[in-house]
């Protein structure tokens, strides 16, 4: 059969897609974009507008697939399954759980199209569904999921609700997938999950994420390794002793949210401005010129202007090399949705931009930072404009024309300037 599979949000999505082709080819079924006899679509319900773009990719999906049989799984499918088939476009709704159990069911359906329970894809199981790790086209950076659930219960997040209790994948199954990654080309692995941070807690009280980066870091010294997003308590002296090993990117998401404690302290997070800024400043003595980026919502329920400054205040004090800044939305079903002083989208939404414009200048100050210096970088792909783009072990896009730059293979490169969210450079002579 032919089989078209769509994933939005984030990259733990984009992983299990992947593992789902991986499995389909294993069984002898055919990849496509149009024309599919079967749809999987992996959707998203982080935001309210992440499921509008579901439904939106749900009629695009129909349309360029009118007689396939099409099936939604994922965090929006967990939670909104009526609403999924209230389109009139979806067969079958399945959730977060048993993935791989999925493409049995729509090769089943699809021989004789008869009606089926979906409801043990949403009833939680114990243990972590191991999937083979996806091999991208090219085979240059590949993700790992390690790690899903979450136990954190922020008062802004629907995530917990959807994916369930925490679950990992064991250090021995997590290193010989690596190793399988590295054997098949794969020159960077991005270490992903829904809370890599609480990675291990459901394994025994002697494993951490900490255990597992070291443990893979030695099982693949030529090959690049990039973490996923780390709540910021995880970023404290045992993860800076990991500096000793060169393989291990000094990129660190942090998800700081707020930059006002009282903030924070509504939105149920676990830590305090003074504890993240310590943290940070801890990784940059161990991982000098290392990229911290973070995530921002602005215009949280009873956020005031004195709260707002404090954040302003707090993303210069941190010299975050990027931020990713959303304008808070409400999620039905978690507890900041029935929070007083719910603020109007106007001012959520012009917060949000006085917040991206601190963003971008600080994003500026520090790619120009790097003006002179040499690089290496992993070559990826061609944009549109004949760019060569690929990354340094930084968060940063690099860009060259010069010509002899090669997908998959690295290369050294002198920066001569900053341009938006990218860097230019010159190949440098070997």
């Amino acid at each position: 059969m032919k089989f078209c599979f769509s994933a939005l949000g984030c990259k733990v999505n984009r992983f299990e897609s992947e593992a789902l082709v991986q499995l389909a080819q294993t069984r002898g079924h055919e990849i496509v974009q149009q024309g599919a006899d079967v749809c999987i679509m992996n959707s998203c319900t982080v935001t309210s507008s992440s499921e509008h773009k579901n439904i939106r990719a749900i009629h695009k999906m129909r349309r360029e697939n009118p007689d396939a049989i099409l099936a939604v799984c994922g965090c929006m499918a967990q939670m909104e399954p009526d609403r999924l088939y209230a389109t009139g476009e979806v067969d079958l709704v399945c959730g977060t759980f048993d993935r791989a159990g999925v493409l049995d069911l729509c090769e089943r359906y699809a021989l004789g199209r008869e009606e089926v329970d979906t409801t043990h894809f949403r009833t939680p199981v114990p243990g972590f569904e191991q999937l083979p790790p996806g091999v991208p086209q090219g085979r240059t950076r590949a993700l790992l999921k390690v790690q899903d659930g979450c136990d954190n219960y922020c008062t802004y997040c629907i995530i917990p609700y959807a994916r369930g209790h925490i679950r990992s994948l064991p250090v021995e199954s997590a290193v010989r997938q690596a190793v399988h990654l590295a054997g098949q080309g794969v020159h960077e692995i991005v270490l992903t999950g829904i809370e890599i941070s609480s990675y291990g807690r459901d394994l025994g009280a002697d494993v951490n994420l900490h255990m597992l980066i070291e443990a893979i870091c030695r099982a693949v010294p030529q090959t690049r390794i990039r973490l996923g997003s780390l709540e910021p308590r995880t970023a404290d002296k045992h993860l800076c002793a990991l500096s000793q090993y060169p393989n291990l990117m000094p990129h660190f998401h942090l998800s700081l949210q707020s930059g006002c404690d009282s903030v924070l302290a509504r939105m149920k997070r676990k830590y305090t401005t003074a504890l993240f800024y310590e943290n940070i400043q801890q990784l940059r003595a161990a991982f000098p010129n290392c990229s911290i980026t973070t995530d921002l919502i602005t215009g949280f329920p009873g956020e005031t202007e004195t709260e707002f400054g404090q954040t302003l205040d707090f993303i210069r004090q941190c010299r975050f090399a990027d931020i990713h800044v959303f304008p808070y939305s409400s999620q039905k079903g978690t507890v900041a949705a029935n929070m007083p002083e719910q603020l109007p989208p106007a001012v959520k939404q012009s917060r949000a931009e006085t917040a991206s414009h601190i963003a971008a200048q600080l994003r500026q100050e520090y790619l120009t930072g790097f003006i002179g210096q040499r690089l290496q970088v992993l070559w990826e792909h061609q944009d549109k404009e004949g760019f060569w783009c690929g990354h340094a072990p930084y968060s940063f896009i690099v860009k060259t024309k010069d010509i002899d730059c090669y997908k998959n293979q690295y290369h050294d490169a002198i920066v001569y300037a900053a341009k938006g969210d990218a860097l230019l450079v010159h190949l440098a002579e070997a």
